[in-house]
């Protein structure tokens, strides 16, 4: 049996072709969409997975360092580690910051602060690319790869120059932004230190500026057989602040951080996909105009309405199948090049092809109700 479709697509092969690569670029956008919300994800737990704190603590009623404000002395880690099931302690800060290349050029990145001869190693050895970690308690600074400064380089901050000691790979923010490491030290410096001027017109309203002990969390892990949820009580009974464990801090990241994000990238997905079902619906249509004529000489020479509905489905799907790996080629060929991580994985490729076939199924009965309403007598004349 003649198969319709394939001599109508054998006859405009190179039309069907550049249409299917069209929709499969405005495909490709989809799955690019999808990738930097699971970018967004996975860019907001990897500084958590780096430290692999059991229990995060940080100020009295606040969701701690990544969500909003949270200010702590420093000698609490102190404090939190004679706690019955604490292993382990560390002080933090965080704070981004913006610093300038050779070329002046600025780069936005995410310091981290915490001290190189504490309990917990904050680098971890399988992102260390070049270089080594800190050692120093001054002026020192590791940095990632995506900023583009080299092993060795000066970079001034403030009044203090650091040298590059060790470089990175993949460690960003829960914004996407490149991590750098200092010492705490350097980091209170950075974040609580006032200027001179500030510190003589504080003298001088009868204030005194001692806010460099502080830092915005302290972290620590658990002796085997203590629960999470038990040692954060006590902690914050005895020592009034908040406690999260590692997954909840995680949850915090994902629903208050870069929740509304998510939303929005979610938003414009779903309108990409409806757009490109109208305009797949839009192809087939004037596809079928196109060949209104032909369509009547076959209801006129006797083919049935089935074998001529069947020719148009089949055409829609193969469209949509076409235009769908195009999209993913295009998509694996132009997704390195967004400033964040975007993470293609193919279960939602396959989710994406499932919806194509879908709505191209849909989009052909537009098809085929013009075919339904085709008068065999528009075959005989002009």
């Amino acid at each position: 049996m003649i198969n319709l479709a394939y001599k109508d697509i054998q006859h405009t092969f190179s039309k069907f072709v550049i249409t299917a690569m069209g929709v499969g670029m405005l495909l490709g956008i989809v799955l690019i969409m999808i990738g930097v919300y699971r970018g967004m994800v996975e860019d907001a737990k990897v500084l958590l997975n780096d430290v692999n704190a059991d229990v995060w603590v940080v100020q009295q009623y606040t969701l701690g360092p990544f969500a909003e404000s949270s200010r702590l002395y420093q000698d609490l880690q102190d404090s939190i580690k004679v706690i019955e099931g604490v292993d382990k302690a560390a002080a933090l800060t965080f704070q981004g910051m913006q610093l300038f290349d050779k070329q002046g050029h600025a780069v936005r990145v995410y310091t981290v602060g915490y001290d190189p001869r504490g309990d917990f190693q904050i680098i971890p050895d399988s992102a260390l690319i070049e270089g080594r970690v800190l050692r120093e308690s001054h002026y020192e600074m590791v940095v990632t790869d995506k900023t583009g400064f080299a092993l060795g380089e000066k970079i001034k901050v403030g009044r203090n120059i650091f040298t590059v000691v060790g470089i990175t790979q993949g460690t960003v923010s829960s914004g996407g932004d490149p991590i750098v490491y200092v010492s705490l030290k350097d980091a209170q410096i950075m974040q609580f230190s006032y200027s001179n001027p500030r510190i003589r017109n504080d003298r001088a309203r009868g204030l005194e500026s001692k806010d460099s002990q502080l830092v915005n969390v302290v972290v620590a892990t658990l002796k085997p057989g203590y629960a999470a949820d038990q040692v954060a009580q006590k902690m914050e009974r005895w020592k009034h602040l908040t406690v999260y464990s590692q997954a909840e801090q995680i949850q915090i990241l994902s629903k208050n951080v870069i929740e509304r994000s998510s939303k929005q990238i979610g938003l414009f997905t779903l309108i990409l996909v409806l757009v490109s079902s109208i305009i797949i619906g839009l192809i087939i249509y004037t596809m079928t105009l196109e060949k209104i004529k032909e369509i009547s000489i076959m209801k006129l020479i006797g083919i049935p309405n089935f074998l001529i509905t069947k020719m148009i489905i089949q055409e829609t799907i193969l469209l949509g199948l076409i235009a769908f790996v195009f999209g993913n080629l295009f998509a694996q060929l132009i997704y390195s090049n967004f400033p964040k991580r975007v993470l293609l994985e193919w279960p939602d490729s396959f989710t994406l092809l499932a919806v194509i076939i879908v709505t191209s199924f849909l989009s052909s009965l537009i098809g085929v109700y013009k075919v339904l309403k085709a008068d065999p007598a528009q075959a005989i004349g002009g």
